[in-house]
């Protein structure tokens, strides 16, 4: 998934130091950053993402890490809990992804879990939607 960010500037800085030639000296060094900086991303990306975004349901609470330098702990009480939705854009459908968002009356907005699997996303949803009936959450 990271090399959907990472590949395209080295793809555009290729091809305008290719067709342009008096121009080389400029996009040849920045095709080449550009593709060095890219291919770190994308080794360290995921283990970095693994190793911090954590995410818990219990019987009365929905635990969710995230954030990659300044992280951030979310504890959301099911009981206040007003919608469970999913989102499931383009990049998502195609690596068979499946966020799931759940909305408070928090000003500290949304609490979102991203990247998950579609069937476990199916079931967290299912279970999120029982437990928000059986506390008499927000929504009901």
């Amino acid at each position: 998934m990271g090399s959907l960010w990472a590949l395209p500037p080295v793809v555009v800085f290729g091809v305008l130091a290719l067709t342009i030639p008096p121009t080389r000296f400029l996009f040849g060094p920045l095709a080449v950053v550009s593709g060095v900086v890219g291919l770190v991303y994308v080794v360290v990306m995921p283990r970095w993402r693994y190793r911090v975004h954590r995410w818990e349901v219990t019987e009365d609470v929905v635990y969710a890490r995230s954030g990659w330098l300044w992280q951030k702990w979310r504890v959301t009480p099911l009981a206040r809990v007003q919608t469970v939705d999913t989102l499931r854009g383009p990049v998502q459908q195609a690596f068979g992804l499946t966020g799931v968002t759940l909305t408070t009356a928090s000003t500290a907005g949304a609490v979102t879990i991203k990247g998950l699997d579609r069937a476990v996303a199916e079931r967290l949803v299912d279970e999120l939607a029982q437990a928000v009936r059986r506390h008499g959450g927000d929504a009901t």
